[in-house]
């Protein structure tokens, strides 16, 4: 076939009638207090913010925040970049799926914390792949530290989501649990699985073992 007869064919035909997907659901939003004592409101992804890692970040602030540049991969609604960033990170960047509405949410969050996050932070808001990523922007020094926070709402893929840690350690990195917790409910309402699974939070922390120091 030619490029002029490609040029012929009606690409309409492969487009979906305006009406196929299901209209999309409402947004939820969901208000939190963080333990510094600021008050966010955020739109979410799901049914739960993750405010564990929040948690985390607040505990080793001095370590892991003040002073630091992040970068957040998966970041959904936001919460830890925009909390590191009211506790003094000095660069945040925020980063998800590059899907139009995960960044979009993620932008209308930053822009609703703007009142509460220091004018000397900067928050940028991307979309990025992982490990990959994680070697290309995390410093290289023994304080340099990556979390990785999840939840596991699809259980019987329990076993690849953990298989990612043994490629971290294959690209370089020791891999430590620092977080178990289980929430009071799942992330996503309707997905399956074990529910007890669904609703609980895992954290590890990521640091170079193959530094020549």
């Amino acid at each position: 076939m030619s490029s002029d007869d490609e040029a012929l064919i009606d690409t309409a035909i492969f487009q979906e009638p305006p009406d196929y997907y299901p209209p999309p659901k409402p947004a939820t939003f969901e208000s939190r207090t963080l333990q510094g004592g600021q008050t966010l409101r955020l739109r979410l992804v799901g049914h739960n913010p993750l405010w564990v890692v929040t948690d985390y970040l607040y505990d080793h602030k001095e370590s892991l925040v003040r002073g630091t540049s992040m970068l957040e991969l998966g970041a959904g609604a936001g919460l830890p970049s925009i909390a590191a960033a009211i506790w003094g990170a000095k660069h945040v960047v925020v980063t998800d799926y590059p899907d139009q509405d995960l960044v979009e949410n993620m932008k209308i969050n930053v822009d609703a914390a703007t009142d509460v996050v220091p004018r000397s932070s900067n928050i940028v808001v991307q979309h990025a792949a992982l490990v990959s990523t994680i070697r290309a922007t995390l410093a290289r020094s023994p304080q340099a530290r990556a979390l990785v926070f999840f939840t596991p709402y699809t259980p019987w893929k329990f076993d690849k989501d953990m298989a990612f840690f043994d490629v971290a350690r294959e690209g370089g990195f020791e891999v430590n649990q620092v977080v178990k917790r289980v929430m009071d409910k799942v992330m996503f309402q309707d997905d399956p699985g074990d529910e007890l699974l669904r609703r609980t939070v895992f954290g590890y922390e990521l640091s170079w073992n193959d530094l020549d120091i």
